[in-house]
This record gives C-alpha cells, structure tokens and sequence, in this order.
C-alpha cells in the first residue's frame, strides 16, 4: 500500500483501521488531513481525545482552562494523583503526546466564552463539546452555525448517556433539541452531572460514542447521529434513539451575532 500523504510508518501503525474496506488509505488520509477542537478535558473530553489521537487525527485542539483537582481522578483517566494543582491542558497534551507523537496536539488554555468562540472554532474541521453547562453549550452551538461546522455533543447523568450531532449536513442544532426558552417543555432532560454523582465508566463510554461521531464524519462512512439523539443507560442496557426535528429559526445568523454582541 502507498499514500502520497501518509508514511510507510503512519500505514503500518494505523493498519487495523485502514484494512476496514469503508475506511482504506483513502478514509486513513482523511483522519490525518482533520482537524478537530475538543472542548472540555473533563470525563467526557478525556475518553475523546485518547480515542481520536489513535486513531491518528492530524490535528487536536483542546480547549481547557481548569486544573486537577482530586476529585477528578474517578473518571478523568487521563490525569494521575501526581497531577493534582496541574493544567488539565499541559497534562492532557503531554499524555497524548506519549500515546501518539504523530499527532498535532494544540492546547487552548483559556475560557470559551463570547469573545473568543467564533475565532478559535474557526481554526477546526469538526467541534467536540465535552462540556458540562448550558451557557457554554449554547455559545459553543452558535458559533458553529456561524461557522458551519459540525457540533459533537455529548452528556450525562447519573447512569444516563447522550450523544448526538448538531448542524451536520442540514440536521438540527442543540438548540432544536434543547431551546434555551426555559417555558418550553423538552423532550428530555438534559443533565448537569456536577450536580449529582455518577460511575467513572459512563463518561468513558459516552466520550468514546462521541470519538466515534467524529470519525464517522471525517470519513464520511456510517450513520451519523444527525437529527436524533442517542440515549442509553449503563445501568439496565437500555438504549434508544429520538428524533431531533429542525427548527428554522435557531440558524439565523443575525440573531446568533446580536446574542453574541449582547454577551
């Protein structure tokens, strides 16, 4: 096998996934020509960015300003007890580093907020929102319209995971699924898990759901979870998919640019 753009080295490492027919070389060389922001190095950010740096994205953006606390250890696997005070960021691209140093690893060690979304988001094929707040998931939806970028999403609660894809190819967006009017009744609850406990293997299992979302995008191979959203609990096995349906008027670009001036 030959490739104009990936090593005898990169064809040899990442083998296992180019002998799939639906991936091959051609699916291979698109993985390395992505580029894709992880934001959030948390429970969900972890298991998504070991999986993506394997399987050899050529550029990962991780977007985090917090450090290692303790209480993080029971799910975020990429940090260690000698981690704690630390930049999830630094320690985060220094792992990965060690898992694959063929990857471009990008730390973005600050806030995603209003004044800086639309710039950074701009810089990446694909958006991964492995956050934990409403407000962040918001700014992070909107500027992936202005951008026409396609959104990851992931969450959880308790033993309950969620992961969908937003504004992909015409499809829905978070706010279809989840409107920030707070006097609309939704479908389904969408968690804030620093409010309750929860098992360290759910993020694990959820981030690597949504790992698998992005590499079904970049290679254009598989059903995307566009316009539904799966949900599953750990505990009873219990999966399911709802539909999202579109609503029209959370693209419009004028609106998204006044909220992000009023913010």
């Amino acid at each position: 096998m030959e490739s104009a753009i990936l090593s005898p080295r990169e064809i040899r490492r990442y083998g296992k996934q180019i002998m799939l027919p639906e991936i091959g070389i051609k699916g291979q060389e698109r993985i390395k020509q992505a580029s894709v922001l992880v934001i959030g190095a948390g429970g969900l950010g972890c298991p998504v960015l070991q999986y993506l740096t394997v399987a050899g994205i050529g550029k990962i953006g991780i977007a985090e300003f917090d450090t290692v606390d303790e209480t993080n250890l029971q799910r975020q696997v990429l940090y260690g007890s000698m981690d704690v005070g630390k930049l999830k960021s630094i320690i985060a691209r220094d792992r990965l580093n060690h898992l694959n140093s063929l990857v471009s690893i990008e730390i973005i060690n600050l806030r995603i907020d209003a004044s800086s979304a639309l710039k950074v988001i701009s810089n990446y094929d694909v958006i991964v929102d492995a956050t934990d707040n409403y407000d962040t998931r918001y700014l992070i939806n909107d500027a992936c319209i202005m951008h026409a970028k396609p959104m990851v999403y992931g969450a959880i609660f308790r033993n309950e995971g969620q992961v969908s894809v937003f504004n992909y190819n015409d499809g829905p967006s978070y706010r279809c699924f989840n409107p920030e009017d707070k006097s609309v009744q939704q479908t389904v609850k969408d968690p804030r898990p620093a409010d309750v406990g929860l098992i360290g293997v759910l993020p694990g299992i959820t981030g690597t759901i949504m790992a698998n979302e992005v590499l079904k995008i970049v290679t254009g191979t598989g059903v995307v979870l566009s316009g539904k959203i799966l949900i599953f609990n750990i505990s009873g096995n219990n999966y399911r998919t709802i539909k999202i349906s579109k609503n029209p008027e959370n693209f419009d670009k004028t609106a998204i640019r006044n909220r992000f001036e009023n913010q």
